[in-house]
């Protein structure tokens, strides 16, 4: 039995994980981020200090366990904010002292690679490897070329904004609230996709990789052009619309092209962008016309949890069950900049 700590934003998440399914899976977003328009480092650092016992006191109770029947804990090192990273880490170093048990360092990409494994359907199915992951979040957008639970690498990675950055960004440039993203796949419901023309920029490179910086800009001069005294209301969803399509577009053609390529039979979207629901349809749409599965998280596991997080901490320890015995794990902030093997 798992015990999972995730603390690598602004979402506080504690869960509780016995044989790759979820008893509980406690999730705390720090909402107040809303009014600065983005995340705020340090009061992300003191609002999970202050929630941190508590929702492991809840986790607990809603998995009906205690700290006795936990194995293990499994923690958010790294990638995330430094003052966040450290709140879960230290917790759990401290937890793991009292009850003398080990504590798994995991990455959070990892968390994100295999969190559509945790979806009702797929947790007593066989996994089949090796398979694309593609993880889409405000931070973080790459193709994992995956082999088992600790063989993956990088295929393809966003050379400037992610493509959940560039949705908010956008989103802000309409006059939308933060987070932008989850108004913008409102809107583009009501709109007509084929009503601006945006670019989809690195489309037809010979690569994996994504740029979206360039479609930022490019609706910034179209706004100013077209509505120097601002966006209305009845333009929003138009804009939204088209906005999604460019974006959807190019992670759907490079993944499914990555898939086809690696010869692949499995898909995983994953990250926070993966609850998108033109995303969801259009990637399952073309993997079906290709014959190839896509899973699909639960909506819960899309944003940052720690049931992933525990997810990946089991598979660790039963590859390496000795391996976790000591803290001299540190924390850190890097992303994916390069294209390197992770874990």
């Amino acid at each position: 039995m798992i015990l999972a700590i995730e603390t690598s934003c602004d979402e506080t998440s504690i869960a509780v994980i016995n044989q790759s399914k979820v008893l509980s899976n406690i999730i705390s977003t720090q909402f107040f981020h809303k009014k600065y328009g983005g995340v705020v480092p340090e009061l992300a650092s003191r609002a999970h200090l202050q929630n941190i016992a508590f929702l492991t006191k809840q986790a607990l109770l809603e998995a009906n366990a205690n700290m006795s029947q936990i194995n293990a804990i499994g923690v958010t090192t790294e990638p995330g904010l430094i003052g966040a990273l450290i709140v879960g880490s230290n917790f759990a170093k401290g937890l793991a002292l009292r009850y003398n048990i080990p504590v798994v360092p995991v990455n959070h990409i990892e968390g994100h690679i295999f969190s559509g494994f945790l979806a009702e359907n797929q947790v007593d199915k066989k996994t089949n490897f090796p398979l694309i992951s593609l993880v889409v979040s405000g931070g973080h957008t790459a193709i994992f070329y995956v082999k088992d639970y600790n063989n993956y690498e990088i295929v393809g990675l966003t050379r400037d904004d992610a493509a959940g950055e560039a949705f908010d960004k956008i989103a802000k440039l309409c006059g939308l609230d933060y987070p932008g993203g989850p108004l913008i796949d409102k809107y583009a419901k009501m709109g007509n996709k084929t009503k601006y023309n945006f670019p989809r920029s690195m489309l037809h490179s010979k690569d994996y990789d994504f740029s979206f910086s360039g479609l930022k800009t490019a609706v910034r001069y179209f706004l100013q052009k077209e509505f120097p005294d601002g966006v209305g209301d009845e333009a929003i969803p138009d804009i939204a619309a088209s906005v999604q399509a460019a974006i959807v577009d190019v992670l759907v053609f490079k993944t499914i092209n990555a898939a086809k390529e690696y010869k692949v039979k499995d898909i995983i979207i994953a990250g926070g962008v993966s609850a998108n629901s033109s995303l969801r349809a259009e990637m399952t749409s073309q993997a079906a016309n290709n014959n190839i599965n896509c899973i699909v998280p639960n909506m819960s596991y899309c944003m940052d949890n720690a049931a992933m997080i525990g997810y990946i901490a089991e598979k660790k320890l039963e590859e390496n069950p000795n391996n976790f015995n000591n803290f001299d794990f540190i924390v850190s902030a890097n992303a994916l900049r390069s294209k390197r093997k992770i874990g």
